[in-house]
């Protein structure tokens, strides 16, 4: 890898696979240590495409969640099954790996412009801006730079678009899928709301099992399957259908409490 390639985006390799590092080592223990990560499916990783790949998930804090897909990818590559165990995995890192995140998120400072820096595709929201609910339209260069790193390689995105529970899947994803025809892997985490606070940043508890399911693909059929079908499949695929809602399960219903709870107190 030569010093200065850039990847489509304008950024430097180098510059990424060290941030990458960096933050891969600082916050390994996060989940095999203060917390435990119990991993499953991990083995569909080894065998997806370099590039096409669409994760899709449900989320529960801002940085947490992705962070932990880095390093249950990184080590999936390198040979480890269901296990971050040795944090070398992360010295040679996917460097095509990138997520979808709010832009407002990602330049609430300096931190998250670094971290953004790492594999972040910044949209705009279409319906919330600073705490507000808005409507504006979608920004065509949005969809344009997902669709340039699923050439490039492989993207995570919430469909959801907030860390809130049970929120319907945004249409957009479901354009994506249609537009670009990507392998679609749904992800389905848990205990993240009550190891961490909204950001992801701050460990809020300790001894929490964190839980992380990896899926088979999809079965999406691109063209016949209209947007509000394969909605409905994103939905039940990361298991946030309002079905799910029957059987809550008591770690949700207390994270909704302490949140509640935070609110009340304001902090």
């Amino acid at each position: 890898m030569g010093l200065l390639k850039k990847n489509p985006f304008g950024h430097y390799l180098i510059l990424k696979k060290w941030l990458i590092r960096i933050f891969g080592v600082l916050t390994h223990r996060r989940y095999r240590g203060f917390n435990e990560l119990q991993i499953e499916g991990s083995e569909i990783i080894k065998n997806l495409p370099p590039t096409n790949v669409l994760f899709v998930s449900n989320h529960q804090t801002y940085f947490a969640d992705v962070t932990a897909m880095f390093h249950v990818f990184n080590a999936s590559l390198s040979g480890r099954v269901d296990s971050i165990k040795n944090v070398g995995y992360i010295w040679q890192p996917k460097l095509n790996i990138y997520y979808v995140a709010a832009r407002e998120t990602m330049r609430a400072g300096l931190l998250a412009r670094i971290m953004a820096y790492a594999g972040a595709i910044t949209v705009e929201r279409t319906w919330r801006s600073k705490g507000k609910e808005i409507k504006r339209e979608v920004n065509p260069n949005d969809t344009e730079n997902i669709g340039k790193a699923l050439e490039d390689g492989w993207v995570i995105t919430f469909p959801q678009g907030t860390t809130k529970p049970f929120k319907p899947i945004r249409k957009g994803t479901a354009h994506i899928i249609k537009n670009h025809k990507p392998i679609v892997i749904p992800i389905v985490i848990d205990g993240f709301r009550r190891s961490f606070d909204k950001k992801g940043l701050r460990i809020k508890k300790r001894g929490i099992l964190q839980s992380f399911q990896i899926k088979e693909p999809l079965d999406i059929d691109y063209e016949n399957e209209s947007i509000e079908e394969i909605v409905e499949k994103l939905e039940y695929a990361i298991e946030q259908h309002p079905s799910f809602l029957k059987v809550i399960p008591a770690e949700e219903i207390q994270a909704m409490e302490d949140l509640n709870e935070q609110r009340r107190w304001g902090y």
